[in-house]
């Protein structure tokens, strides 16, 4: 069976990047005569007011790698934005990366090497984004 998904058309900021929905949307975004399901897709940057019309208030996305908050009027994924990591505003400094809500420097983590989620080997560091960098 082929999963529908449905994209929003709000005003776009980003279109580089879409946030697919883990669950349906809030009652307050369903508008009459529709419905809208799990798999529904909102686009980076999309439109939100925290107090009504707000799409992406805590909204799990992209099999649960994804959690959308409105922040200045724009869905951010607060999981993998650098300026909105962890909660709204919550920008990393200059060489990190956010992984999973957390600021990280990915040239020496070896659990974020490079980029959010590569391990390096059991008994090898990460130097320089690199795993074993001699």
């Amino acid at each position: 069976m082929e999963s529908t998904r449905k994209t929003l058309s709000l005003e776009i900021e980003d279109e580089d990047e879409e946030y697919v929905l883990d669950t349906p949307p809030p009652a307050s975004f369903i508008r009459s005569g529709s419905r809208f399901l799990a798999g529904t897709v909102v686009k980076k940057g999309a439109q939100c007011r925290a107090e009504r019309f707000n799409i992406c208030n805590g909204v799990p996305a992209n099999a649960g790698t994804g959690l959308l908050r409105c922040c200045k009027k724009h869905c951010r994924d607060v999981l993998a934005d650098k300026n909105n990591c962890g909660q709204c505003d919550n920008r990393c400094k200059f060489g990190e990366s956010c992984c999973n809500g957390k600021c990280t420097n990915v040239a020496f983590n070896a659990n974020n090497c490079g980029t959010c989620g590569k391990r390096c080997s059991p008994g090898v560091k990460c130097r320089y984004g690199t795993c074993g960098y001699a």
